[in-house]
């Protein structure tokens, strides 16, 4: 599991280590912790990306901001028709990638969204469960190649 930031890592094994019936009640559990991971009062932002995309219910907003050390922290807010594994994916990636660096993020594999979620919930729900680390790498792309064209 080296491909994956430690914070991430430790989430995986902790799903990876679980019995379908419990890891839909852990996925249930990091779902209600979603508002945790909104945007706080004065913070600032270096990307802020707020939409609605054809293949989520409601509008998200990625916030990203990018510390000294280029280590990348994320805010997500989620609108109120946004599905509950939406929300679990959000919590986890949120905890999961705080502080790696914009370099570990977009080398990120999705492979390990199955190993949380198990395989039925993946197939059932495939787009939803991608969604948030799409618009995350996605946020994360962008910064990267502003940065380039301010320094180009």
């Amino acid at each position: 599991m080296s491909d994956y930031p430690p914070k991430l890592t430790a989430i995986i094994a902790l799903f990876e280590s679980l019995p379908e019936e419990e890891k839909r009640e852990n996925l249930i559990a990091y779902s209600e912790q979603a508002k945790k991971h909104e945007p706080k009062p004065g913070e600032a932002f270096d990307l802020e990306d707020v939409r609605k995309d054809e293949e989520c219910t409601d509008t998200v907003g990625v916030f990203l901001r990018v510390d000294a050390d280029k280590g990348a922290h994320f805010r997500i807010t989620l609108g109120p028709q946004v599905q509950t594994l939406t929300k679990a994916m959000t919590s986890i990636l949120c905890k999961g990638l705080d502080g790696a660096t914009l370099d570990e993020i977009m080398a990120l594999p999705a492979d390990f969204v199955p190993k949380i979620v198990g395989g039925q919930l993946v197939r059932i729900r495939s787009q939803t469960v991608y969604y948030i680390l799409t618009r995350m790498k996605g946020a994360v792309k962008v910064f990267l190649n502003r940065l380039r064209a301010a320094q180009g």
